[in-house]
């Protein structure tokens, strides 16, 4: 999978321009508006929670990106006893505990290095994969985990979801761009189904593994 054949939708100004302040406006809006829906459900956090003791017996600190109403970080943080925060483009983060607004394609030097693990369902949401993938396996300390969790919902594009992959795109870009830095350590694929509008929905989860 070439870097030019990534499915990105492009947001651009009357000069054909990347126009950031139009992809900040439309994420922002969009997280306002499914302010009240939650992807994420408790059985999969709790999952999540238990493959990751298997690898890191103690963690002390993860981070999940995108996560809207926080429901995220605080299942992670009930089931493994640690510090979690979550992060949101939107200012509406300030309306939910230990959520951070922030832009996930960019680098905190507070966290860098610091999180036994990363996690998002949001990945989908990145005008630039290999900026926002590189971002957070520098997250991570050596031997931390970054989870993307996938379904078929995060294959097709639109401006609110700008980048599509299919699993397998997905794992050879994660694997074209390790680099040294990090591998696709496992695909966990035993996750319960993500309900959806009384619908049910497989998930896996990629695992990176920073060296």
């Amino acid at each position: 999978m070439k870097e030019n054949s990534l499915r990105v939708f492009q947001y651009l100004n009357e000069q054909g321009d990347f126009d950031y302040e139009k992809y900040q406006k439309i994420q922002i809006e969009g997280n306002k508006r499914k302010i009240n829906s939650q992807w994420a459900q408790e059985t999969t956090i709790e999952y999540l929670s238990r493959n990751i003791k298997k690898l890191i017996a103690a963690p002390r600190f993860g981070i999940c990106h995108g996560t809207r109403r926080g429901l995220e970080q605080a299942w992670f943080a009930e089931y493994l006893g640690c510090e979690v925060i979550g992060t949101e483009i939107s200012d509406t983060a300030n309306q939910f505990p230990n959520t951070v607004q922030w832009d996930f394609h960019e680098k905190n030097p507070d966290w860098l290095g610091r999180a036994d693990f990363v996690y998002s369902n949001s990945w989908d949401h990145s005008y630039d994969p290999p900026k926002m993938i590189q971002a957070w396996t520098e997250t991570v300390r050596p031997g931390g985990l970054v989870i993307f969790e996938h379904s078929r919902y995060h294959i097709e594009i639109n401006q609110l979801d700008p980048f599509g992959a299919t699993l397998e795109e997905l794992v050879v870009l994660l694997v074209r761009l390790g680099g040294g830095k990090f591998f696709v350590r496992d695909i966990w694929t035993e996750a319960p189904p993500q309900v959806v509008s009384k619908s049910t929905v497989d998930v896996n989860h990629i695992v990176v593994q920073r060296l």
